[in-house]
């Protein structure tokens, strides 16, 4: 078994290389065959057909990925009680997804390569499964944030991850509530938003929006994921001039999601061609989100590695 904080502390110290993100998750299961239709989507599979999950993270390892971005996007006590699973089992299931990703990571002979597994902690909306991590704005007091946040933290931490991934935040008042939960628990952790246009989803300047990630003591790296890759590097630059954190980058194909529909909609707009410019501005962790395959991810190991 892997020491997390010695492996962290070695990877994430980000001396000039860059770190190879997996891709979608959904991506890589939907290939395989998975029905993820449902309002738990990923973490559905934590209980119905967990070896699936192994699958998929393996795939992204053997693709060439330094991380494993674990199940627990959708992932909540809430969410599973309301699909009718006792709360100890919904608990258990939710520490399952980061034990399931170490499972694939010591399938994977990586060479010199450290291989980490990042627990996955998404906005709030997304236990709505209505698009709304794609909004923020919940209506939700920072109160109602906070208990909602913090269990979930809790269980993740308590499974030993190498860090967290805190991922598709749409809304600066979510992320203060969330950056002193990650001080408070102190696992370390990226910190990454949903943004469009040279904003958050919810509106808010991208200079807020990363200022308020500046002087964490948990947050090790900083950025974008589940955007369109022409809004990446703007947003990289935010984050070095707010934060003088590493810069984190994942995006999508830059399609839009449809929630009525539940599909993706829009142009393709995904190139490798963007990638030095995110390195030039300082990102140092890379990777893709929605609809980014295994395949994409060797290729873009590829492009890294050469």
């Amino acid at each position: 078994m892997r020491e997390s904080a010695s492996a962290t502390s070695d990877v994430i110290s980000f001396d000039g290389s860059v770190v190879v993100l997996d891709g979608g998750l959904s991506t890589a299961l939907e290939v395989g065959g998975a029905d993820l239709s449902d309002d738990l989507w990923t973490a559905r599979l934590l209980r119905h057909d967990p070896a699936a999950i192994v699958a998929a993270h393996a795939a992204y390892f053997e693709a060439g990925a330094d991380v494993a971005i674990t199940a627990s996007y959708q992932a909540s006590v809430s969410g599973f009680v309301a699909a009718g699973i006792e709360r100890a089992e919904a608990e258990r299931l939710i520490a399952s997804s980061v034990e399931l990703a170490k499972e694939a990571r010591d399938q994977i002979t990586p060479g010199e390569r450290p291989l980490l597994v990042a627990a996955s902690v998404g906005p709030y909306g997304a236990v709505l499964a209505d698009g709304s991590e794609y909004r923020g704005d919940y209506g939700l007091s920072a109160g109602e944030l906070r208990d909602f946040h913090l269990p979930r933290l809790e269980l993740l931490a308590s499974a030993e991850p190498d860090l967290f991934a805190v991922e598709t935040i749409p809304d600066v008042r979510e992320a203060e509530v969330l950056v002193p939960l990650l001080d408070e628990v102190g696992l370390p952790a990226w910190f990454s938003y949903t943004v469009a246009d040279g904003r958050t989803r919810a509106g808010q300047p991208l200079d807020e929006a990363f200022a308020t990630l500046a002087g964490s003591s948990s947050i090790v790296a900083a950025g974008v994921n589940c955007s369109a890759p022409e809004d990446v590097l703007a947003a990289i630059h935010a984050v070095v001039v707010a934060t003088g954190l590493p810069g984190v980058a994942y995006p999508n194909r830059g399609e839009r999601w449809d929630p009525a529909t539940n599909s993706w909609t829009g142009a393709d707009s995904y190139s490798l061609d963007l990638v030095p410019e995110w390195i030039a501005a300082g990102a140092r962790l890379i990777g893709g989100c929605c609809q980014i395959s295994p395949g994409d991810i060797a290729e873009l190991a590829r492009t890294i590695r050469s």
